[in-house]
């Protein structure tokens, strides 16, 4: 994992944290790839989603074919198809009618066994949803698709009974606990590898909110902070200081 992917943060030497719920994705993800199926992970911004299914699913490659899709507005099945053919890297100038354009889809499709992440799908609608559905419904697509996205996605999903009868795997990812923080953080980034555990909660209480996303944006801060001070280790007075550039209440 590269300093610049950590939660949309530049956080050199951090670490990824094999947290109880990066565990259960990455059985989960084996099982419902095995299964060509179709799996839902879901949960509020920042809780480490994305990055746990990346992870969970570079470690399947190179011998599973893994295509990650991410849309960012709300896709028509139109939109679905012209991201799939690119995707594929299909040569040639997509075709203009539906059926000729899922036909082609469909051949593409059935060369060999494929694994799909559709990340930010809470932006897609029941079409989009129901688009998928259509191509791994197709016993010779040998697909098998993971939708990752926010709490949006699991309300749509779940109003889609022709596709949500379909879905493996539900997995919901949530804050940690303060537990699970206690544990993590340390492992996390070395500026909290010898920081006290009652400085880390209160961090936590005060600004992480066991969001990983959080956590990110707040280590960043406090390697600024011990930077220009030339402080070993975390202290209050760093953490308050990290507090005030996150809009924070200390």
């Amino acid at each position: 994992m590269t300093a610049a992917a950590y939660q949309y943060v530049d956080l050199p030497d951090a670490a990824v944290v094999t947290t109880p719920a990066l565990l259960t994705a990455r059985e989960n993800i084996a099982d419902t790839v095995a299964a060509r199926a179709m799996m839902c992970i879901h949960g509020g911004a920042g809780f480490g989603k994305t990055l746990a299914v990346n992870m969970c699913l570079r470690e399947l490659e190179p011998g599973e074919d893994v295509l990650r899709i991410v849309f960012r507005a709300r896709p028509t099945a139109r939109a679905v198809r012209y991201e799939l053919f690119t995707a594929l890297g299909l040569p040639g100038t997509p075709p203009r009618h539906p059926s000729e354009f899922d036909r082609l889809l469909k051949i593409a499709l059935a060369e060999r066994p494929r694994t799909f992440l559709v990340d930010e799908a809470q932006w897609l609608n029941g079409e989009a949803f129901e688009y998928f559905r259509y191509l791994w419904d197709d016993p010779a697509t040998r697909l098998a698709i993971i939708f990752v996205g926010g709490e949006g996605c699991h309300t749509v999903l779940r109003r889609e009974p022709m596709l949500s009868s379909r879905v493996f795997i539900w997995q919901h990812f949530t804050r940690l606990t303060p537990g699970e923080v206690d544990e993590a953080i340390p492992l996390f980034h070395p500026v909290w590898a010898d920081a006290d555990p009652a400085d880390i909660a209160f961090a936590d209480q005060h600004a992480a909110h066991g969001n990983f996303r959080n956590w990110a944006r707040l280590t960043a801060h406090v390697r600024l902070a011990l930077a220009r001070t030339d402080r070993p280790r975390v202290d209050r007075e760093v953490l308050r200081w990290a507090f005030g550039r996150l809009g924070s209440p200390a």
